[in-house]
C-alpha cells in the first residue's frame, strides 16, 4: 500500500466522558426509571427471567453498557477525576514539563502499543503493519517518548497464566462450584459489568490473570525501571489501546502502588487520540523515519511483529483450548473449528473423542450476547468450561477508540474489515516457545510458580454491586 500525508481532521476525538453524552444521558435516565420501576415491581424479576426465545434474550433496544457504566451515574467523583487525567492534554503537560523543569525532575516516557491498535495505523497511514509500527514509533519519539514497546510479550504472560489457571480449575471442578466455567479477564468493560452489575454470580468464575495492559505496566514499572536504574515514579507509562474502557482499568486501585506513589499505567490513549494528534501536528508520513520498536530486555535488532491466535483479539480461547486438549487428554489440536450460534459474535468450540464431548468453549462478544450468556447461567444452562468474553461486538479491533465512524456512535465496518485483514497478516506466535518469556520468568519473577509471579501477574475481582441502583436482573 502507498503511504500518504495525513489529512486535517474534521472533529477532535471525544474524551471518554463525552462519548455520545446527549444520547447516553437520555438512555441512562431511561435506565434509571426502568431500574426504579423494576425494584418496585415484585414480578419484574420473574418476568425478565422468562423473556427468552430460542435461547436468546429478548432485550429490546440495545445499550452500550461500557458507555452506561462510565457515565456520571456509575463513576465516583474520584474515578471521574482519575479518568480526566487519561488524556492527550495530560501527556502533553508531562512532555512540556520535561522541557522546562530541572533535568533531575524529568520523567522518562515509555509508550506500550497494543497489537490490536497497529492495524488501525496501518489502514490510516496506508502502510503494511510493520512499517506502520515503525512510523508510529518514530512519531512518538519525536514527541519526547524515549521507549516504545508493543504489549505482545505481556499478552504472552497473560495467556500462559490463564492456561495454568484453567487446568487447576478443571481439576477441582467436582468439589468447587465456582471452578467452571472460567471467564477470561482481559476486557475491562466486561470486568466492570461483572463487578458492578452481576456480582457474586460471576466474579468467582473470572480468571485471576491480569490483562496484558496491566502486566505490561508491571513489566515497565518493576523490571524495566530497575534495568534502567530508575525509580518507578520517574517513569511515565502510556499505553496506546483500541478501547476507551482501558482507561477505567488503568485507574483501578489495585494497580496503584501507594508506597511508590506510582501507577502501573499512568495514562491510556486510544488509537484515535494518537491519530488525532498526528493530524493536529500535520505530520507527513513520508517525512517520518522508520524506527523499530524497542525491546524490554534491551537487545538490538528489529524483531518482526507477531500476534497470538484468535480472530481479532489476544486469542485466549484458542490457546487455552489447545493447551487443555494436550494437557488433560493428550490430544494435539492443530485447527480449531468455530460453530456460529445466533451470530458471529457467539460461537462455540468443541473437543470430541469417540463421540464424547471432552471440552466445550465459547467466544461471546458484545453485551447482547453477554446478557444471553448470563441469563443461561442463572438458569444453570451453561455447558462451557471456558468463555472468552469481550464487551465490543467483533472483539478488540472494533474498540470504540478506533473503530467508530467520523459521524460517531456507529462502527465503521469498512475500517474494521481492513483492520482485520491487516491483523491476520501478522505471523502467529506461541507464547510457550517465546524465549524472552522464559528469560523473564526466571530473571524478573524468580520462576513460574513463585510468589512474585502470583503477585505481579494476577489480581482478584470482587462483587461491587449496589442493588439499589443496579439490580442484577437489569437488561442492557
Amino acid at each position: 500500500m502507498r503511504s500518504r500525508a495525513i489529512q486535517t481532521v474534521r472533529l477532535p476525538p471525544r474524551k471518554m466522558s463525552e462519548v455520545n453524552i446527549g444520547k447516553r444521558k437520555e438512555k441512562c435516565e431511561n435506565c434509571t426509571k426502568q431500574c426504579n420501576k423494576k425494584q418496585t415491581d415484585d414480578g419484574a424479576g420473574s418476568q425478565q427471567e422468562g423473556d427468552e426465545v430460542n435461547g436468546q434474550v429478548n432485550e429490546g433496544p440495545q445499550l452500550l453498557l461500557s458507555a452506561c457504566l462510565s457515565c456520571d451515574g456509575c463513576l465516583s467523583e474520584e474515578e471521574s477525576l482519575k479518568i480526566s487525567q487519561q488524556s492527550l492534554e495530560e501527556v502533553e503537560r508531562v512532555l512540556a514539563l520535561n522541557k522546562k523543569c530541572d533535568v533531575t525532575k524529568h520523567k522518562v516516557l515509555v509508550a506500550s502499543v497494543c497489537p490490536q491498535s497497529l492495524p488501525y495505523f496501518a489502514v490510516k497511514l496506508g502502510l503494511d503493519i510493520n512499517e506502520a509500527a515503525h512510523k508510529l514509533c518514530s512519531f512518538l519519539k519525536s514527541l519526547g517518548v524515549q521507549y516504545v514497546f508493543d504489549t505482545t510479550l505481556a499478552a504472552g504472560f497473560s495467556i500462559l497464566e490463564s492456561q495454568k489457571e484453567f487446568i487447576q480449575r478443571y481439576r477441582r471442578r467436582h468439589h468447587d462450584s465456582h471452578a467452571m466455567p472460567m471467564f477470561t479477564s482481559s476486557c475491562p468493560g466486561w470486568i466492570r459489568y461483572a463487578e458492578r452489575v452481576l456480582g457474586s454470580l460471576v466474579t468467582p468464575h473470572i480468571c485471576s490473570a491480569r490483562s496484558s495492559q496491566q502486566i505490561m505496566g508491571c513489566l515497565v514499572k518493576d523490571f524495566f525501571s530497575k534495568q534502567q536504574k530508575l525509580s518507578p515514579e520517574k517513569v511515565y507509562h502510556v499505553v496506546v489501546a483500541p478501547c476507551f474502557d482501558k482507561k477505567l482499568e488503568a485507574v483501578r486501585e489495585e494497580f496503584y502502588n501507594s508506597l511508590l506513589e506510582s501507577r502501573d499505567v499512568d495514562c491510556v490513549l486510544t488509537s484515535g487520540e494518537i491519530y488525532y494528534l498526528m493530524e493536529q501536528r500535520k505530520v507527513s508520513v513520508e517525512n517520518l523515519d522508520s524506527v523499530p520498536l524497542d525491546h524490554v530486555l534491551g537487545e538490538a535488532g528489529d524483531a518482526a511483529l507477531v500476534r497470538y491466535e484468535g480472530r481479532s483479539s489476544e486469542g485466549f480461547l484458542e490457546h487455552v483450548f489447545k493447551h487443555a486438549a494436550k494437557e488433560l487428554f493428550g490430544l494435539d489440536v492443530q485447527e480449531i473449528t468455530y460453530k456460529t450460534l445466533k451470530n458471529r459474535d457467539f460461537q462455540e468450540v468443541t473437543l470430541e473423542r469417540d463421540g464424547e464431548t471432552l471440552l466445550q468453549f465459547a467466544a461471546v462478544y458484545g453485551f447482547r450476547n453477554i446478557q444471553t450468556l448470563v441469563h443461561r447461567m442463572r438458569k444453570g444452562r451453561v455447558p462451557y468450561q471456558l468463555v472468552e468474553v469481550l464487551s465490543c461486538p467483533g472483539g478488540c479491533l472494533s474498540g470504540r477508540g478506533q473503530a467508530e465512524s467520523d459521524a460517531g456512535g456507529r462502527t465503521d465496518k469498512t475500517l474494521v474489515q481492513q483492520m482485520e485483514e491487516a491483523y491476520t497478516s501478522m505471523p502467529v506466535c506461541l507464547p510457550e516457545v517465546n524465549p524472552t518469556l522464559h528469560t523473564l520468568y526466571q530473571d524478573w519473577l524468580q520462576g513460574q510458580d513463585s510468589p512474585q509471579a502470583g503477585t505481579l501477574l494476577h489480581t482478584q475481582y470482587k462483587s461491587q454491586t449496589q442493588t439499589h441502583t443496579q439490580p442484577p436482573h437489569m437488561q442492557w
